[in-house]
């Protein structure tokens, strides 16, 4: 069972006011929704938040770590440096944002299985189903020192840029893999895609 960081540290500055990942979707916030995604895909989950982030709530009663990050006052390099740095270590390790709505359990196993089987890659990662690169990540053991080098507002994309090479993308259904919503015009639009195809339109 690989440990998987989702990244729940951030402010939701875009959303003018609201809490995306506090946002239900059928009743279930959007940040328990994705961590349930998670532990049902096999992994075994830490969540990364503020220290004492109300969102530790949102994912009370889950079989998943809420785990305060001080450095993510920094921005997303210290939330990845102060995360990956306290997952347990295992053969490989993972991160995924927390507000991918289209990421279910069976697209993050497939990434896991990717993940557990090829021995010739040290970077699994998903992809939309026209080869974008996205989420969730999942890195082999030896790149933990690669994580531990980010500081302030720096992603994990310098981290990973010298292993393009040593990189497998999992082709994931549609834009799962790359869709998040950062403001109400995006939960807006996504939210009128959804009614569309549960009225049977698209």
């Amino acid at each position: 069972m690989f440990p998987l960081l989702i990244l729940a540290a951030g402010a939701s500055a875009r959303m003018r006011g609201a809490d995306k990942l506090a946002t239900e979707i059928d009743g279930v916030p959007l940040l328990r929704r994705q961590t349930m995604a998670a532990i049902a895909a096999g992994a075994r989950v830490f969540v990364a938040l503020r220290p004492g982030d109300a969102r530790a709530k949102l994912i009370a009663g889950l079989d998943a770590v809420a785990l305060p990050v001080a450095s993510s006052a920094e921005g997303m390099g210290g939330t990845l440096r102060g995360g990956v740095a306290r997952l347990p270590l295992a053969r490989r390790f993972g991160v995924m944002p927390a507000d991918l709505p289209d990421l279910d359990a069976a697209a993050i196993a497939r990434v896991i299985d990717a993940a557990a089987r090829d021995d010739g890659h040290l970077v699994w990662r998903g992809a939309s189903a026209r080869g974008r690169v996205g989420h969730p990540l999942f890195c082999d053991a030896a790149l933990r020192p690669r994580f531990a080098a980010l500081s302030g507002d720096q992603g994990g994309r310098g981290a990973l840029a010298p292993y393009r090479g040593k990189t497998r993308l999992v082709a994931l259904p549609g834009n799962a893999a790359t869709r998040d919503l950062d403001t109400p015009e995006d939960w807006a639009a996504w939210g009128a895609m959804q009614a569309m195809k549960k009225g049977g339109r698209i």
